[in-house]
């Protein structure tokens, strides 16, 4: 490793072996162990269709965004990042992707047994699961890892401890304290170079924000799905998910740096339009957003929710329902006492993105996940026929105010 690289464990293997679940628990052994670390699910970092004919199933996209991300943590001072997700079971990583990591690729396996009985768990049902089986014997046979640890009878963090024995050679785990590492910046903070330096973040962008349990992921999802039926090339972003990293928490600044370099890689592959769902607590969060996509049209729409169906949303999202399941959901199987203290704080988070008045506001008490779709969608006003970003006559800096989209000239 160079002085300047920074070590990456990716953990890979087939669909429901537990990539997530081992990769999430080795992170959050290094946080509570003191070293700043980085996570990402490599999911995360491919959201964009149409497909580009040059690389199917996204890998090398993936991997050009894992860079932008990696150099992301590491300018906020991270020593090492954790991935989870999946490879090309046919040729790896690729490698000549990322500059500047040393990279340890780490599979997990399973018994066919064990590992139907996890898929069909996860998913509730066998849909898929032959498909599964395959890819897990085309890894078996195939030689995409440094490092392979059968998960069979384990537990979560049994699995975990168990990749930190065999990835020897992974310098973090295997001396936390004498790690070599990328310099922190003398500040402490990320550095901004390099964020938001050319025109070509220029796009239609859409960013879905709102308190706690509103339901940010959950519409905004099903938006980004009526924008591809729409017919144009879309890309999805969750901003949390680009920001995982600790025990310093990573700010808005990270994620944003981090945002730049992934809109960067979907607008070079040919996306007209982004979908990004996180949260905002004031203007000047959407300005340093606004900083990072200059030129994009950005529009804002704040979803709000009352007191009594944020509660019921935050109740159900414990239960892993009401969004899909993601990496370091705060709220998945907490209790009751803590799970009411999180909706009086989201109400007193909507009162104030009310009072600041956040965006265009979309009323989502009453309505079901389909009607606030399209009442978004409405807003926004993407159709088949805006096939191409609309590109500004002078150069300009967009940010949002209040209820408008508007921009502000440099």
């Amino acid at each position: 490793m160079t002085g300047d690289a920074i070590p990456v464990l990716w953990l890979c293997g087939p669909p429901g072996v537990g990539k997530t679940a081992v990769g999430w628990e080795v992170y959050s052994e290094l946080v509570r162990s003191g070293v700043q670390t980085g996570y990402v699910d490599i999911d995360q970092l491919g959201m964009c269709y149409p497909e580009v004919v040059h690389d199917p199933a996204r890998h090398r996209m993936k991997a050009r965004n894992l860079d932008g991300v990696v150099a992301g943590y590491r300018a906020a001072g991270a020593r090492c990042v954790v991935v989870s997700g999946v490879v090309d079971s046919r040729h790896g990583v690729h490698r000549d992707e990322l500059a500047q990591v040393t990279l340890t690729v780490c599979r997990l396996r399973a018994d066919e047994d064990e590992l139907t009985r996890r898929f069909v768990g996860r998913q509730g049902n066998d849909d898929g699961l032959a498909q599964v089986l395959r890819e897990a014997a085309r890894l078996d046979a195939g030689a995409v890892a440094d490092v392979c640890v059968d998960t069979s009878g384990l537990t979560v963090v049994e699995a975990a401890r168990r990749v930190r024995d065999r990835v020897t050679g992974w310098p973090v785990l295997g001396d936390p304290q004498g790690a070599a590492a990328a310099p922190e910046p003398a500040d402490g903070r990320d550095a901004p170079d390099g964020v938001g330096a050319d025109a070509g973040l220029a796009g239609q962008v859409v960013w879905l924000c709102g308190a706690t349990g509103v339901g940010k992921s959950t519409v905004g999802f099903q938006v980004y799905l009526k924008v591809l039926r729409a017919g144009l090339t879309a890309a999805y972003v969750d901003l949390d998910q680009l920001g995982f990293c600790g025990p310093t928490p990573a700010g808005h600044r990270v994620k944003a740096r981090n945002l730049a370099a992934l809109w960067r890689v979907y607008r070079e592959a040919g996306a007209q339009a982004l979908v990004m769902v996180g949260p905002a607590a004031d203007g000047s969060t959407l300005d340093g957003y606004a900083d990072a996509l200059p030129g994009s049209t950005v529009t804002v729409c704040r979803l709000h929710a009352g007191r009594d169906q944020l509660t019921s949303r935050i109740m159900l999202r414990s239960q892993g329902r009401g969004a899909w399941s993601q990496p370091g959901d705060p709220l998945v199987g907490r209790s009751a006492p803590y799970l009411l203290r999180v909706a009086d704080q989201a109400a007193h988070e909507a009162e104030t993105l009310e009072r600041a008045r956040i965006g265009h506001r979309i009323d989502t008490d009453g309505r079901s996940i389909e009607e606030i779709t399209d009442v978004v969608v409405a807003r926004i006003g993407w159709s088949s026929q805006q096939r191409q970003p609309t590109r500004p006559d002078s150069p300009i800096r967009v940010g949002i105010s209040g209820d408008l989209t508007w921009r502000r000239r440099t």
